[in-house]
């Protein structure tokens, strides 16, 4: 009889536990509901939708955003880019940066409320990258980090430190005619299979243990089947905004 009441008494006092711990659940259940009703607001928002309605040469024509803004990005409903470049009444004109694979009058457009950028910093260093940042070398894709607008206001003259010290390139001839400064954007123009790239390469690597960092954009003269005609427009953009991301840094 004691050891039955014994077990009788362990048992209850297991189901007293018990019901406590479900208690004690429900009640931080309904406290995490009560905390999450009062701090959740309603808000009420507007997004743009349009649609294609003309696809020719890499530019898309689009109707129905009107408030879009001029190089902004917009995204198709497979997913590709293309930035507005063109803003009249009826529709705006946007250059694809993507493929126009999958794209055809009907396809929807939306808003992304930013204009175009690149990712920028020591990630990129060593790398081949698009004009989006997006890797193109095989090594795998760039680690996500910091992204700057390719269009930016630039400082003042005043505000420009002088060039004043010679970017050796390590071919004579060049160094010998032509002024190169530390610092200074450089154009290299000529018809294909003149050496442009050859010189640009050999001048990154005589700057090896100079403490330079070098970037160098290739825009090609003629449009290709696999290049958007969008992403050649802001290939020279993107590269300043890169290596202006160094210069800021000192």
């Amino acid at each position: 009889m004691v050891a039955e009441s014994n077990r009788a008494g362990s048992n209850s006092e297991a189901v007293r536990q018990d019901s406590l711990s479900a208690a004690d659940i429900m009640s931080r259940v309904f406290d995490d509901l009560e905390t999450n009703r009062h701090g959740f607001d309603y808000a009420l928002g507007s997004s743009e939708r349009g649609q294609v309605t003309r696809l020719t040469e890499g530019v898309a024509r689009i109707s129905g955003l009107p408030s879009v803004g001029f190089e902004e990005l917009v995204r198709f409903d497979n997913g590709a880019l293309a930035v507005v470049l063109d803003l009249d009444v009826d529709d705006v004109g946007a250059v694809l940066l993507d493929s126009d694979e999958g794209l055809e009058a009907g396809t929807g457009v939306r808003r992304t409320e930013r204009v175009m950028d690149t990712l920028v910093g020591d990630a990129l260093l060593g790398r081949v990258v698009d004009p989006a940042g997006r890797a193109l070398d095989g090594r795998g894709p760039v680690p996500a980090g910091t992204r700057r607008e390719i269009e930016r206001q630039p400082p003042a003259i005043r505000d420009r430190a002088a060039v004043s010290r010679p970017l050796q390139t390590g071919i004579k001839a060049i160094d010998a005619l032509v002024p190169v400064g530390r610092g200074q954007r450089e154009l290299i123009v000529g018809d294909r299979q003149t050496g442009k790239s050859s010189i640009a390469v050999d001048t990154i690597l005589n700057q090896a243990d100079n403490e330079v960092v070098c970037v160098y954009c290739a825009i090609g003269q003629q449009v290709s089947g696999e290049d958007p005609v969008g992403l050649r427009y802001v290939a020279p953009y993107a590269a300043t905004a890169m290596a202006e991301y160094f210069m800021d840094q000192g």
